[in-house]
């Protein structure tokens, strides 16, 4: 069997894990705005800027990793 094979294989399991965690990440932070909100709508702003700028973080942080899988299989 072609190493390169396995090595893309696994790059692929690792990208899907790492979306996998973003989304569930993304997810957690949306479910506690929304409470938040339903508690306190008068400070829906702040919640709102907070949940924006922790979502990015997350997505950055992903998107660091998949790019890093790839790397690690086109070398």
């Amino acid at each position: 069997m072609n190493m390169n094979l396995i090595y893309v294989g696994v790059s692929a399991i690792g990208a899907g894990l790492a979306v996998l965690g973003a989304s569930f990440g993304i997810s957690k932070i949306g479910k506690s705005a929304m409470d938040a909100i339903s508690r306190q709508p008068e400070v829906y702003e702040k919640i709102q800027a907070s949940m924006i700028i922790a979502s990015a973080l997350i997505e950055g942080a992903a998107l660091f990793g998949i790019v890093t899988i790839l790397l690690a299989v086109l070398k």
